[in-house]
Protein backbone atom coordinates (compact mmCIF):
# COMPACT_ATOMS: atom_id res chain seq x y z
CA UNK A 1 0.00 0.00 0.00
CA UNK A 2 1.51 3.24 -1.10
CA UNK A 3 2.23 5.67 1.41
CA UNK A 4 -0.01 9.09 2.06
CA UNK A 5 0.68 11.84 -0.92
CA UNK A 6 2.40 14.76 0.11
CA UNK A 7 1.27 18.11 -1.81
CA UNK A 8 3.89 18.87 -4.50
CA UNK A 9 5.74 21.88 -3.92
CA UNK A 10 4.09 23.59 -7.30
CA UNK A 11 1.32 23.32 -5.37
CA UNK A 12 -0.51 26.65 -5.45
CA UNK A 13 -0.22 27.74 -1.99
CA UNK A 14 2.65 29.11 -0.10
CA UNK A 15 5.46 26.76 1.26
CA UNK A 16 4.10 27.49 4.83
CA UNK A 17 0.38 26.51 3.49
CA UNK A 18 1.69 23.41 2.26
CA UNK A 19 3.29 22.21 4.86
CA UNK A 20 0.47 22.56 6.90
CA UNK A 21 -1.87 20.84 4.75
CA UNK A 22 0.62 17.85 4.66
CA UNK A 23 0.78 17.86 8.94
CA UNK A 24 -3.33 17.30 8.43
CA UNK A 25 -3.73 15.30 5.84
CA UNK A 26 -0.65 12.46 6.76
CA UNK A 27 -2.54 11.97 9.93
CA UNK A 28 -6.69 11.77 8.11
CA UNK A 29 -8.07 8.33 7.97
CA UNK A 30 -10.25 7.24 4.93
CA UNK A 31 -13.57 8.66 6.13
CA UNK A 32 -12.42 11.74 7.28
CA UNK A 33 -10.70 12.49 3.56
CA UNK A 34 -13.79 11.77 2.25
CA UNK A 35 -15.72 13.87 3.64
CA UNK A 36 -13.28 16.55 3.12
CA UNK A 37 -13.23 16.07 -0.63
CA UNK A 38 -17.38 16.34 -0.31
CA UNK A 39 -17.17 19.58 1.67
CA UNK A 40 -14.62 21.20 -0.98
CA UNK A 41 -16.40 20.29 -3.53
CA UNK A 42 -19.96 21.74 -2.25
CA UNK A 43 -17.57 24.93 -0.77
CA UNK A 44 -16.71 25.25 -4.55
CA UNK A 45 -20.08 24.99 -6.21
CA UNK A 46 -21.37 27.49 -3.21
CA UNK A 47 -19.08 30.28 -2.97
CA UNK A 48 -18.93 30.70 -6.70
CA UNK A 49 -16.86 28.25 -7.95
CA UNK A 50 -19.40 27.31 -11.09
CA UNK A 51 -18.32 28.80 -14.04
CA UNK A 52 -20.12 32.19 -15.41
CA UNK A 53 -21.31 32.83 -18.88
CA UNK A 54 -18.52 35.13 -19.16
CA UNK A 55 -15.77 32.59 -18.39
CA UNK A 56 -17.43 29.38 -19.67
CA UNK A 57 -15.69 26.78 -21.70
CA UNK A 58 -16.30 25.98 -25.26
CA UNK A 59 -17.43 22.20 -25.71
CA UNK A 60 -14.41 20.16 -24.65
CA UNK A 61 -12.64 19.15 -28.40
CA UNK A 62 -11.81 15.08 -28.83
CA UNK A 63 -8.65 14.34 -26.94
CA UNK A 64 -5.96 12.61 -28.38
CA UNK A 65 -5.82 8.72 -26.94
CA UNK A 66 -2.50 7.53 -25.40
CA UNK A 67 -1.74 4.27 -24.39
CA UNK A 68 1.16 4.29 -21.76
CA UNK A 69 2.85 0.59 -21.26
CA UNK A 70 5.17 -0.53 -18.45
CA UNK A 71 7.53 -3.94 -17.70
CA UNK A 72 8.70 -3.61 -14.41
CA UNK A 73 10.59 -6.12 -12.12
CA UNK A 74 11.49 -3.56 -8.94
CA UNK A 75 8.31 -1.10 -9.54
CA UNK A 76 10.31 1.61 -11.10
CA UNK A 77 8.83 1.59 -14.79
CA UNK A 78 5.24 1.75 -13.47
CA UNK A 79 6.47 4.26 -11.41
CA UNK A 80 7.13 6.44 -14.33
CA UNK A 81 4.35 5.21 -16.28
CA UNK A 82 2.44 6.78 -13.40
CA UNK A 83 4.22 10.21 -13.83
CA UNK A 84 4.08 10.22 -17.56
CA UNK A 85 0.11 9.41 -17.63
CA UNK A 86 -0.09 12.30 -15.17
CA UNK A 87 2.15 14.68 -17.49
CA UNK A 88 0.08 13.48 -20.69
CA UNK A 89 -3.16 14.14 -18.96
CA UNK A 90 -1.99 18.17 -17.81
CA UNK A 91 -1.47 18.55 -21.30
CA UNK A 92 -4.93 17.21 -22.20
CA UNK A 93 -4.29 13.65 -23.81
CA UNK A 94 -6.48 10.93 -22.99
CA UNK A 95 -4.06 8.85 -21.53
CA UNK A 96 -4.24 5.17 -20.25
CA UNK A 97 -1.69 3.36 -18.25
CA UNK A 98 -1.55 -0.63 -17.95
CA UNK A 99 1.26 -3.31 -17.46
CA UNK A 100 2.24 -5.41 -20.27
CA UNK A 101 0.83 -8.12 -18.58
CA UNK A 102 -2.64 -7.15 -18.51
CA UNK A 103 -3.55 -6.42 -22.33
CA UNK A 104 -3.35 -8.09 -25.73
CA UNK A 105 -1.34 -7.56 -28.22
CA UNK A 106 -4.19 -7.44 -30.63
CA UNK A 107 -5.29 -4.46 -28.39
CA UNK A 108 -2.48 -2.61 -28.29
CA UNK A 109 -2.43 -2.93 -32.00
CA UNK A 110 -5.21 -1.16 -32.12
CA UNK A 111 -3.41 1.87 -30.51
CA UNK A 112 -2.33 4.68 -32.58
CA UNK A 113 -0.04 6.60 -29.59
CA UNK A 114 1.67 4.15 -27.17
CA UNK A 115 4.53 5.51 -24.50
CA UNK A 116 6.44 2.06 -23.61
CA UNK A 117 8.26 2.03 -20.68
CA UNK A 118 10.74 -1.45 -20.15
CA UNK A 119 13.32 -2.46 -18.03
CA UNK A 120 16.21 -5.16 -18.73
CA UNK A 121 16.38 -7.73 -15.83
CA UNK A 122 19.25 -9.49 -14.90
CA UNK A 123 21.37 -10.07 -17.92
CA UNK A 124 19.39 -9.55 -20.38
CA UNK A 125 16.01 -10.80 -19.66
CA UNK A 126 12.52 -9.10 -19.67
CA UNK A 127 10.56 -8.14 -16.73
CA UNK A 128 8.74 -11.97 -15.30
CA UNK A 129 5.15 -10.32 -15.75
CA UNK A 130 6.26 -9.20 -19.23
CA UNK A 131 7.38 -12.79 -20.49
CA UNK A 132 4.00 -13.64 -22.11
CA UNK A 133 4.17 -10.15 -24.14
CA UNK A 134 7.48 -10.27 -24.98
CA UNK A 135 7.49 -13.64 -26.17
CA UNK A 136 4.28 -13.05 -28.32
CA UNK A 137 5.74 -10.05 -30.15
CA UNK A 138 8.65 -11.94 -31.43
CA UNK A 139 6.45 -14.66 -32.29
CA UNK A 140 5.76 -15.27 -36.09
CA UNK A 141 1.86 -14.97 -35.50
CA UNK A 142 2.48 -11.53 -33.80
CA UNK A 143 0.16 -8.73 -34.79
CA UNK A 144 0.95 -6.12 -37.53
CA UNK A 145 1.09 -2.81 -35.93
CA UNK A 146 0.51 -0.68 -38.80
CA UNK A 147 -1.60 2.11 -37.61
CA UNK A 148 0.64 2.39 -34.62
CA UNK A 149 3.27 5.22 -33.24
CA UNK A 150 5.59 4.95 -31.01
CA UNK A 151 8.48 5.56 -28.85
CA UNK A 152 10.13 3.94 -25.77
CA UNK A 153 12.20 4.40 -22.55
CA UNK A 154 14.26 1.32 -21.65
CA UNK A 155 15.54 1.00 -17.91
CA UNK A 156 18.74 -1.18 -17.05
CA UNK A 157 21.79 -1.08 -14.87
CA UNK A 158 25.31 -0.87 -17.08
CA UNK A 159 26.92 -2.84 -14.71
CA UNK A 160 25.31 -5.48 -16.33
CA UNK A 161 26.88 -6.28 -20.48
CA UNK A 162 23.00 -7.14 -21.98
CA UNK A 163 22.21 -3.09 -20.52
CA UNK A 164 18.79 -2.19 -21.74
CA UNK A 165 18.63 -5.09 -23.92
CA UNK A 166 15.27 -6.06 -23.62
CA UNK A 167 13.88 -2.08 -24.15
CA UNK A 168 16.22 -2.57 -27.56
CA UNK A 169 14.43 -5.65 -28.73
CA UNK A 170 11.03 -4.66 -28.27
CA UNK A 171 11.93 -1.54 -29.84
CA UNK A 172 13.32 -2.78 -33.18
CA UNK A 173 10.67 -5.62 -33.21
CA UNK A 174 7.57 -3.24 -33.21
CA UNK A 175 9.17 -1.24 -36.21
CA UNK A 176 9.98 -4.71 -38.06
CA UNK A 177 5.57 -5.17 -37.33
CA UNK A 178 4.88 -2.07 -38.98
CA UNK A 179 4.99 0.83 -36.07
CA UNK A 180 6.22 4.23 -36.80
CA UNK A 181 9.05 5.17 -34.24
CA UNK A 182 8.31 8.98 -33.69
CA UNK A 183 10.84 9.82 -30.59
CA UNK A 184 14.37 7.85 -30.22
CA UNK A 185 14.97 5.27 -27.81
CA UNK A 186 16.44 6.66 -24.63
CA UNK A 187 18.36 4.37 -22.38
CA UNK A 188 18.62 4.94 -18.60
CA UNK A 189 20.91 3.86 -15.88
CA UNK A 190 20.35 3.54 -12.28
CA UNK A 191 20.53 6.85 -11.83
CA UNK A 192 16.93 7.43 -14.33
CA UNK A 193 15.17 10.56 -12.95
CA UNK A 194 16.77 13.10 -14.84
CA UNK A 195 16.96 11.36 -18.65
CA UNK A 196 13.05 9.76 -17.71
CA UNK A 197 11.82 13.35 -17.29
CA UNK A 198 13.71 14.45 -20.59
CA UNK A 199 11.81 11.75 -22.45
CA UNK A 200 8.58 11.83 -20.89
CA UNK A 201 8.22 16.03 -21.92
CA UNK A 202 10.04 15.69 -24.78
CA UNK A 203 7.80 12.88 -26.26
CA UNK A 204 4.94 14.39 -25.42
CA UNK A 205 5.49 17.40 -27.07
CA UNK A 206 6.38 15.71 -30.45
CA UNK A 207 3.55 13.15 -30.16
CA UNK A 208 1.41 16.91 -29.50
CA UNK A 209 2.53 18.44 -32.24
CA UNK A 210 2.25 15.74 -34.88
CA UNK A 211 -1.37 14.58 -33.85
CA UNK A 212 -2.40 18.76 -33.53
CA UNK A 213 -4.31 18.10 -36.92
CA UNK A 214 -6.09 14.95 -36.07
CA UNK A 215 -7.55 15.76 -33.21
CA UNK A 216 -8.22 19.40 -31.48
CA UNK A 217 -5.72 18.63 -27.98
CA UNK A 218 -6.82 21.20 -24.90
CA UNK A 219 -4.77 22.16 -21.74
CA UNK A 220 -6.98 21.20 -19.02
CA UNK A 221 -6.97 22.65 -15.60
CA UNK A 222 -7.31 19.55 -13.81
CA UNK A 223 -7.51 21.94 -10.28
CA UNK A 224 -11.09 23.31 -11.51
CA UNK A 225 -12.58 20.45 -13.34
CA UNK A 226 -11.24 17.60 -11.16
CA UNK A 227 -12.18 17.38 -7.26
CA UNK A 228 -9.42 15.71 -5.22
CA UNK A 229 -11.13 12.54 -4.55
CA UNK A 230 -11.02 11.49 -8.08
CA UNK A 231 -7.22 11.25 -8.12
CA UNK A 232 -5.59 7.98 -8.03
CA UNK A 233 -4.00 6.74 -5.06
CA UNK A 234 -1.03 5.32 -6.98
CA UNK A 235 -0.15 8.29 -8.41
CA UNK A 236 0.18 10.07 -5.74
CA UNK A 237 3.82 11.42 -4.60
CA UNK A 238 5.37 9.17 -1.85
CA UNK A 239 5.61 10.36 1.52
CA UNK A 240 9.65 9.82 1.25
CA UNK A 241 12.03 8.48 -2.17
CA UNK A 242 15.59 8.08 -1.82
CA UNK A 243 16.48 11.58 -2.43
CA UNK A 244 13.42 12.72 0.45
CA UNK A 245 13.95 9.91 2.87
CA UNK A 246 12.24 9.72 6.68
CA UNK A 247 15.46 9.35 9.11
CA UNK A 248 14.34 6.51 11.57
CA UNK A 249 15.72 4.68 14.68
CA UNK A 250 17.51 0.98 14.91
CA UNK A 251 15.67 0.55 17.77
CA UNK A 252 17.20 -3.52 17.63
CA UNK A 253 20.08 -5.22 15.98
CA UNK A 254 20.32 -8.98 16.68
CA UNK A 255 22.98 -11.61 14.75
CA UNK A 256 20.16 -14.59 14.31
CA UNK A 257 23.19 -16.63 13.25
CA UNK A 258 25.09 -18.84 15.91
CA UNK A 259 28.62 -18.24 17.07
CA UNK A 260 29.49 -21.00 14.76
CA UNK A 261 28.55 -20.12 11.54
CA UNK A 262 30.49 -18.05 9.21
CA UNK A 263 27.53 -15.96 8.16
CA UNK A 264 26.02 -12.95 9.65
CA UNK A 265 22.05 -12.11 9.31
CA UNK A 266 21.07 -8.83 11.41
CA UNK A 267 17.46 -9.03 12.61
CA UNK A 268 16.96 -5.13 12.24
CA UNK A 269 13.96 -2.94 14.25
CA UNK A 270 13.55 0.27 12.83
CA UNK A 271 10.81 2.85 14.17
CA UNK A 272 8.83 4.54 12.27
CA UNK A 273 6.97 5.56 14.40
CA UNK A 274 5.68 9.52 13.01
CA UNK A 275 6.12 9.22 9.71
CA UNK A 276 2.96 8.04 7.83
CA UNK A 277 4.44 5.46 6.43
CA UNK A 278 2.00 2.48 5.48
CA UNK A 279 3.31 -0.51 4.67
CA UNK A 280 1.63 -4.14 3.59
CA UNK A 281 3.27 -7.75 3.94
CA UNK A 282 5.03 -8.43 0.43
CA UNK A 283 6.72 -4.31 0.29
CA UNK A 284 10.44 -4.03 0.31
CA UNK A 285 12.26 -0.96 2.64
CA UNK A 286 14.59 1.10 1.02
CA UNK A 287 17.97 1.82 3.22
CA UNK A 288 20.00 4.78 2.00
CA UNK A 289 23.59 3.60 2.96
CA UNK A 290 27.04 5.05 3.83
CA UNK A 291 30.11 3.74 1.88
CA UNK A 292 32.93 1.83 4.04
CA UNK A 293 34.99 5.04 5.52
CA UNK A 294 38.38 3.03 4.71
CA UNK A 295 37.24 2.48 0.67
CA UNK A 296 36.49 6.28 0.29
CA UNK A 297 39.82 6.99 2.06
CA UNK A 298 41.55 4.43 -0.71
CA UNK A 299 40.11 6.90 -3.50
CA UNK A 300 40.80 10.25 -2.34
CA UNK A 301 44.25 8.09 -1.91
CA UNK A 302 44.97 7.05 -5.02
CA UNK A 303 42.85 10.44 -6.81
CA UNK A 304 44.98 12.95 -5.15
CA UNK A 305 42.36 14.34 -2.98
CA UNK A 306 42.84 13.28 0.65
CA UNK A 307 42.17 17.01 1.71
CA UNK A 308 38.83 17.49 0.10
CA UNK A 309 36.52 17.38 2.50
CA UNK A 310 33.43 18.00 0.20
CA UNK A 311 34.55 15.35 -1.62
CA UNK A 312 35.10 12.80 0.77
CA UNK A 313 31.20 13.11 1.89
CA UNK A 314 30.09 12.93 -1.81
CA UNK A 315 32.12 9.52 -1.75
CA UNK A 316 29.86 8.57 1.48
CA UNK A 317 26.88 9.52 1.03
CA UNK A 318 25.94 10.30 -2.92
CA UNK A 319 28.56 8.48 -5.21
CA UNK A 320 28.25 4.61 -6.06
CA UNK A 321 31.95 3.51 -5.56
CA UNK A 322 31.77 -0.23 -5.64
CA UNK A 323 29.99 -0.61 -9.13
CA UNK A 324 32.30 -0.61 -11.91
CA UNK A 325 30.82 -0.50 -15.68
CA UNK A 326 32.24 -0.52 -18.69
CA UNK A 327 31.24 3.32 -19.47
CA UNK A 328 33.75 4.01 -16.78
CA UNK A 329 36.69 2.01 -17.67
CA UNK A 330 36.36 3.66 -21.40
CA UNK A 331 36.00 7.15 -20.04
CA UNK A 332 38.83 6.67 -17.34
CA UNK A 333 40.96 4.91 -20.64
CA UNK A 334 40.46 8.28 -22.56
CA UNK A 335 41.16 10.87 -19.65
CA UNK A 336 44.48 8.88 -18.46
CA UNK A 337 45.43 7.98 -21.91
CA UNK A 338 45.91 4.17 -20.33
CA UNK A 339 47.82 2.09 -23.22
CA UNK A 340 46.51 -1.00 -21.23
CA UNK A 341 43.42 0.35 -20.48
CA UNK A 342 42.60 1.30 -24.25
CA UNK A 343 43.53 -2.16 -24.87
CA UNK A 344 41.36 -3.42 -22.71
CA UNK A 345 38.46 -1.69 -23.67
CA UNK A 346 38.51 -2.64 -27.49
CA UNK A 347 38.09 -6.15 -26.25
CA UNK A 348 34.65 -6.56 -25.06
CA UNK A 349 35.67 -10.31 -24.35
CA UNK A 350 38.68 -9.52 -22.30
CA UNK A 351 37.07 -6.59 -20.39
CA UNK A 352 33.86 -8.55 -19.48
CA UNK A 353 36.46 -10.92 -17.57
CA UNK A 354 38.49 -8.24 -16.12
CA UNK A 355 35.43 -6.43 -14.53
CA UNK A 356 34.27 -9.64 -12.66
CA UNK A 357 35.15 -8.87 -8.87
CA UNK A 358 36.58 -5.21 -9.09
CA UNK A 359 35.45 -2.13 -8.31
CA UNK A 360 36.02 1.46 -9.20
CA UNK A 361 39.20 1.56 -6.71
CA UNK A 362 40.69 -1.74 -9.15
CA UNK A 363 40.20 1.11 -12.35
CA UNK A 364 41.98 3.86 -10.44
CA UNK A 365 44.68 1.98 -9.48
CA UNK A 366 45.56 0.45 -12.92
CA UNK A 367 46.49 3.96 -14.11
CA UNK A 368 46.61 5.91 -11.07
CA UNK A 369 46.02 9.88 -11.97
CA UNK A 370 45.57 12.89 -9.69
CA UNK A 371 42.47 14.23 -10.55
CA UNK A 372 40.54 17.33 -9.54
CA UNK A 373 36.85 17.23 -7.88
CA UNK A 374 35.05 17.37 -10.98
CA UNK A 375 36.50 15.18 -13.15
CA UNK A 376 36.68 12.26 -9.84
CA UNK A 377 32.93 12.50 -8.95
CA UNK A 378 31.69 13.01 -12.62
CA UNK A 379 33.68 9.22 -13.56
CA UNK A 380 31.06 7.89 -10.89
CA UNK A 381 27.20 7.05 -10.78
CA UNK A 382 24.71 8.28 -7.98
CA UNK A 383 24.70 5.80 -5.02
CA UNK A 384 21.50 4.10 -5.20
CA UNK A 385 19.40 2.94 -2.35
CA UNK A 386 19.31 -0.58 -1.04
CA UNK A 387 15.81 -2.25 -0.84
CA UNK A 388 14.86 -5.03 1.87
CA UNK A 389 11.70 -6.96 1.98
CA UNK A 390 9.67 -6.12 4.94
CA UNK A 391 10.50 -8.82 7.51
CA UNK A 392 7.26 -7.78 9.95
CA UNK A 393 3.43 -6.97 9.35
CA UNK A 394 2.10 -3.42 10.94
CA UNK A 395 -0.52 -5.34 12.55
CA UNK A 396 2.11 -7.36 14.78
CA UNK A 397 4.72 -4.58 14.99
CA UNK A 398 2.69 -1.27 14.49
CA UNK A 399 5.09 1.69 14.65
CA UNK A 400 8.03 -0.63 13.32
CA UNK A 401 9.59 -2.47 10.38
CA UNK A 402 11.84 -5.04 10.91
CA UNK A 403 14.54 -6.49 8.41
CA UNK A 404 16.64 -8.77 7.50
CA UNK A 405 20.14 -8.21 6.16
CA UNK A 406 22.67 -10.78 5.61
CA UNK A 407 26.39 -8.79 6.04
CA UNK A 408 27.83 -9.21 2.30
CA UNK A 409 31.83 -9.98 2.83
CA UNK A 410 33.98 -11.27 0.30
CA UNK A 411 37.48 -11.19 -1.63
CA UNK A 412 38.49 -10.58 -4.95
CA UNK A 413 42.04 -9.76 -6.40
CA UNK A 414 43.70 -9.62 -3.39
CA UNK A 415 40.86 -6.96 -2.00
CA UNK A 416 38.48 -7.75 1.08
CA UNK A 417 35.32 -6.51 -0.37
CA UNK A 418 32.14 -5.63 1.33
CA UNK A 419 28.29 -4.84 1.07
CA UNK A 420 27.59 -1.16 0.99
CA UNK A 421 24.39 -1.44 3.15
CA UNK A 422 24.38 -4.74 4.80
CA UNK A 423 27.93 -4.26 6.45
CA UNK A 424 26.82 -0.64 7.25
CA UNK A 425 24.48 -2.10 9.22
CA UNK A 426 26.18 -4.91 10.46
CA UNK A 427 29.69 -2.86 11.71
CA UNK A 428 28.98 0.65 12.13
CA UNK A 429 25.17 1.31 12.96
CA UNK A 430 23.92 0.83 16.41
CA UNK A 431 20.83 0.43 18.57
CA UNK A 432 19.58 3.87 19.21
CA UNK A 433 21.38 4.88 16.22
CA UNK A 434 19.47 6.14 13.13
CA UNK A 435 19.12 4.51 9.39
CA UNK A 436 17.45 7.26 6.20
CA UNK A 437 14.84 5.03 5.01
CA UNK A 438 11.67 4.93 2.48
CA UNK A 439 8.97 2.72 1.62
CA UNK A 440 8.77 0.68 -1.98
CA UNK A 441 5.49 -1.13 -2.29
CA UNK A 442 5.79 -4.15 -3.87
CA UNK A 443 1.67 -4.68 -5.53
CA UNK A 444 2.84 -7.92 -7.61
CA UNK A 445 3.73 -10.14 -4.44
CA UNK A 446 0.77 -10.02 -1.95
CA UNK A 447 -1.22 -12.27 0.35
CA UNK A 448 -4.37 -13.89 -1.59
CA UNK A 449 -7.71 -11.62 -0.74
CA UNK A 450 -9.10 -14.93 0.15
CA UNK A 451 -7.48 -15.32 3.41
CA UNK A 452 -8.96 -19.06 3.18
CA UNK A 453 -6.44 -19.90 0.18
CA UNK A 454 -3.50 -22.51 1.31
CA UNK A 455 -0.11 -20.61 0.58
CA UNK A 456 3.56 -22.22 -0.35
CA UNK A 457 6.36 -20.39 0.85
CA UNK A 458 9.87 -20.80 -0.88
CA UNK A 459 12.70 -18.96 1.11
CA UNK A 460 15.81 -20.09 1.71
CA UNK A 461 18.16 -17.77 3.71
CA UNK A 462 16.92 -14.36 3.92
CA UNK A 463 14.43 -14.95 1.37
CA UNK A 464 12.38 -16.06 4.48
CA UNK A 465 11.92 -12.61 5.31
CA UNK A 466 8.53 -11.53 3.72
CA UNK A 467 6.84 -14.73 4.70
CA UNK A 468 8.02 -13.97 8.55
CA UNK A 469 5.54 -11.15 7.67
CA UNK A 470 3.02 -13.26 5.66
CA UNK A 471 2.67 -15.50 8.45
CA UNK A 472 2.38 -12.42 11.25
CA UNK A 473 -0.42 -10.85 9.08
CA UNK A 474 -2.32 -14.17 8.55
CA UNK A 475 -2.07 -15.12 12.54
CA UNK A 476 -3.39 -11.39 13.36
CA UNK A 477 -6.52 -11.39 10.55
CA UNK A 478 -7.23 -15.02 11.48
CA UNK A 479 -6.90 -15.97 7.93
CA UNK A 480 -8.06 -20.00 7.42
CA UNK A 481 -5.57 -20.94 4.93
CA UNK A 482 -2.78 -23.68 5.46
CA UNK A 483 0.57 -22.34 5.33
CA UNK A 484 3.80 -24.34 4.14
CA UNK A 485 7.29 -23.21 4.02
CA UNK A 486 10.28 -24.47 2.32
CA UNK A 487 13.43 -22.81 4.45
CA UNK A 488 17.03 -23.48 3.59
CA UNK A 489 19.93 -22.51 5.04
CA UNK A 490 23.73 -23.89 5.69
CA UNK A 491 23.39 -25.47 9.36
CA UNK A 492 20.49 -26.10 11.64
CA UNK A 493 22.29 -25.51 14.83
CA UNK A 494 23.86 -22.11 13.52
CA UNK A 495 21.38 -20.85 10.27
CA UNK A 496 17.78 -21.53 11.19
CA UNK A 497 16.83 -17.92 10.99
CA UNK A 498 13.66 -17.07 13.32
CA UNK A 499 13.54 -20.96 14.17
CA UNK A 500 11.43 -20.81 17.06
CA UNK A 501 8.83 -18.57 15.43
CA UNK A 502 8.38 -21.07 12.86
CA UNK A 503 8.32 -23.92 15.74
CA UNK A 504 5.98 -21.60 17.37
CA UNK A 505 3.06 -21.22 14.60
CA UNK A 506 3.80 -25.21 14.02
CA UNK A 507 2.59 -26.03 17.15
CA UNK A 508 -0.28 -23.84 16.92
CA UNK A 509 -0.98 -24.86 13.74
CA UNK A 510 -1.17 -21.98 11.65
CA UNK A 511 2.20 -23.38 9.89
CA UNK A 512 0.86 -26.36 8.47
CA UNK A 513 3.73 -27.79 7.13
CA UNK A 514 7.79 -26.63 7.29
CA UNK A 515 9.89 -28.29 4.91
CA UNK A 516 13.95 -27.58 5.84
CA UNK A 517 17.34 -27.65 3.44
CA UNK A 518 20.49 -27.45 5.48
CA UNK A 519 23.02 -27.82 2.96
CA UNK A 520 26.64 -28.98 5.18
CA UNK A 521 25.14 -31.01 7.51
CA UNK A 522 25.39 -33.97 5.21
CA UNK A 523 28.31 -35.23 2.92
CA UNK A 524 25.56 -34.65 -0.13
CA UNK A 525 24.44 -30.42 -0.24
CA UNK A 526 20.34 -30.09 -0.06
CA UNK A 527 18.61 -27.72 -1.40
CA UNK A 528 15.28 -26.10 -1.02
CA UNK A 529 14.66 -27.50 -4.72
CA UNK A 530 15.35 -30.98 -3.25
CA UNK A 531 12.65 -30.98 -0.60
CA UNK A 532 10.44 -29.62 -3.48
CA UNK A 533 11.17 -32.75 -5.34
CA UNK A 534 10.31 -34.92 -2.68
CA UNK A 535 7.65 -33.61 -1.64
CA UNK A 536 5.92 -33.62 -4.86
CA UNK A 537 3.10 -35.62 -4.31
CA UNK A 538 2.02 -33.71 -1.87
CA UNK A 539 2.56 -30.45 -2.87
CA UNK A 540 1.33 -31.12 -6.30
CA UNK A 541 -2.35 -31.80 -4.45
CA UNK A 542 -1.88 -28.58 -2.43
CA UNK A 543 -1.28 -26.45 -6.23
CA UNK A 544 -4.65 -28.18 -7.34
CA UNK A 545 -6.44 -27.06 -4.44
CA UNK A 546 -5.35 -23.69 -5.39
CA UNK A 547 -2.97 -22.59 -2.99
CA UNK A 548 -0.62 -19.37 -4.35
CA UNK A 549 2.89 -20.42 -4.46
CA UNK A 550 5.58 -17.44 -3.54
CA UNK A 551 9.68 -17.47 -3.90
CA UNK A 552 11.67 -14.93 -2.93
CA UNK A 553 15.59 -14.70 -2.71
CA UNK A 554 18.65 -15.16 -4.79
CA UNK A 555 17.66 -14.80 -8.99
CA UNK A 556 20.59 -16.17 -10.74
CA UNK A 557 20.63 -19.50 -9.24
CA UNK A 558 17.69 -20.51 -6.51
CA UNK A 559 14.76 -19.10 -8.61
CA UNK A 560 15.70 -20.69 -11.85
CA UNK A 561 16.55 -24.05 -10.24
CA UNK A 562 13.24 -23.74 -7.48
CA UNK A 563 11.15 -22.92 -10.79
CA UNK A 564 12.69 -26.28 -12.92
CA UNK A 565 11.70 -28.18 -9.70
CA UNK A 566 8.20 -26.98 -9.56
CA UNK A 567 8.03 -28.05 -13.55
CA UNK A 568 9.23 -31.25 -12.69
CA UNK A 569 6.97 -31.94 -10.10
CA UNK A 570 4.15 -31.08 -12.32
CA UNK A 571 5.47 -33.14 -15.32
CA UNK A 572 5.96 -36.10 -12.96
CA UNK A 573 2.59 -35.60 -10.72
CA UNK A 574 0.33 -34.97 -13.83
CA UNK A 575 1.48 -37.56 -16.18
CA UNK A 576 3.14 -35.08 -19.12
CA UNK A 577 6.15 -33.49 -20.49
CA UNK A 578 8.39 -30.88 -18.97
CA UNK A 579 7.25 -28.39 -22.26
CA UNK A 580 3.71 -29.00 -21.22
CA UNK A 581 4.29 -29.18 -17.68
CA UNK A 582 6.19 -25.37 -18.16
CA UNK A 583 3.03 -24.65 -19.70
CA UNK A 584 0.63 -24.92 -16.69
CA UNK A 585 3.19 -23.36 -14.62
CA UNK A 586 3.10 -20.43 -16.24
CA UNK A 587 -0.99 -20.86 -16.81
CA UNK A 588 -1.05 -20.57 -12.74
CA UNK A 589 1.71 -17.32 -12.54
CA UNK A 590 -0.78 -16.01 -14.88
CA UNK A 591 -3.53 -16.43 -12.74
CA UNK A 592 -1.67 -14.92 -9.87
CA UNK A 593 -0.45 -18.05 -8.17
CA UNK A 594 2.93 -18.18 -8.61
CA UNK A 595 4.87 -15.23 -7.36
CA UNK A 596 8.26 -14.09 -7.17
CA UNK A 597 10.71 -11.39 -5.39
CA UNK A 598 14.04 -12.33 -6.11
CA UNK A 599 17.02 -10.24 -6.73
Amino acid sequence: MASLPLLPSSAPFRPEEIAALNGVITKTSPEQRAWLSGFLAGFQAGTGGAQTAATAPQAPAKKVPLLILFATESGNAETLAAQTRKAAQKLGFAAKVSDVADIALADMAKAENVLIIVSTWGEGDPPQRAMDFYNGLLAEDAPRFDKTRFSLLALGDRAYVNFCMTGHIIDERLVALGAKRFAPLVECDVDFAKPAAGWIASTLDVLQKETADEHAVIHVDFARTVPAAAEDDEDAEPLYTRDRPFEAEISELINLNGTGSSAETWHTEISVEGSGLVHVPGDALGIVPVNDPALVEDILSVSGLTGDAAVREALSEAQDITTLTRPQVEAYAKLTDSAALKALAADPNALTAWLQGRQVIDLLEAAPAKLDAATLTGLLRPLPGRLYSIASSAKAAEDEVHLLVSAVRYQTHGRKRSGVASVDIAERRKKGGSLKVYLKANPHFRLPADPSRAVIMIGPGTGVAPFRAFMQEREAIGATGRNWLFFGNRHFTNDFLYQLEWQDWKKSGLLTRIDTAFSRDQREKVYVQNRIWEQRRELYRWMQDGAAIYVCGDANAMAKDVNHALIRVIADQAGIDETAAAAKLDTIRRDGRYLRDVY
